[in-house]
């Protein structure tokens, strides 16, 4: 099958690429959460970058990420925090999740404002992230409610992975301490 993957800044999302994005989101959460809202997806943080693969004018796969500078332990680490990561039910275990993804992961190394991908999710989805690079961290989480930005929610209960933006042998590793998004999650 002929893929065409696209990189795009979120304010340069032409009209075609938002459709097919809301598309996409709408046929998997709609019903449960509502219409996709790019600004304010579903309470969580919005994309910066989206990667989206597309199989003729249908966004059959999509992993986004948010820069931003977050506190762990006592450093400062910049992130691609990475969210909205989804596949077409129609197109799900053909290797379009590892396609999409290995696409984001690459336009976070040529992202020199990126030291570390970071997201959270679901146990039953860390196999696939492990597989692509991504490596699991345990700590305390402090972010902004999704519910209450007036309030704020620690837990150290989901998953929690990153990827080293940086492939070369000084790269910095994950540092340790609690973490802080300082925001809400992706």
């Amino acid at each position: 099958m002929t893929y065409q993957v696209a990189i795009v800044e979120h304010d340069a999302l032409s009209e075609s690429q938002s459709a097919a994005l809301r598309e996409l989101f709408d046929r998997e959460y709609r019903a449960e959460y509502g219409e996709w809202n790019p600004d304010g997806p579903y309470g969580y943080s919005p994309a910066d970058v989206h990667t989206i693969v597309f199989r003729g004018s249908i966004a059959v796969a999509h992993v986004g990420f948010q820069r931003r500078l977050i506190r762990v332990g006592a450093r400062e680490v910049a992130v691609a925090g990475t969210g909205g990561v989804l596949v077409h039910p129609d197109w799900r275990s053909d290797g379009v999740g590892r396609l999409v993804m290995s696409h984001a992961q690459q336009a976070m190394r040529d992202d020199d404002r990126v030291s570390f991908g970071y997201l959270g999710c679901r146990e039953e989805v860390v196999p696939f992230y492990e597989r692509t690079g991504w490596s699991r961290v345990n700590a305390m989480e402090r972010h902004v409610s999704m519910i209450d930005s007036n309030e704020t929610v620690t837990s150290s209960a989901g998953p929690i992975l990153v990827f080293s933006a940086d492939s070369g042998a000084d790269a910095d590793p994950w540092p340790e301490g609690d973490i802080d998004l300082r925001g809400t999650p992706w």
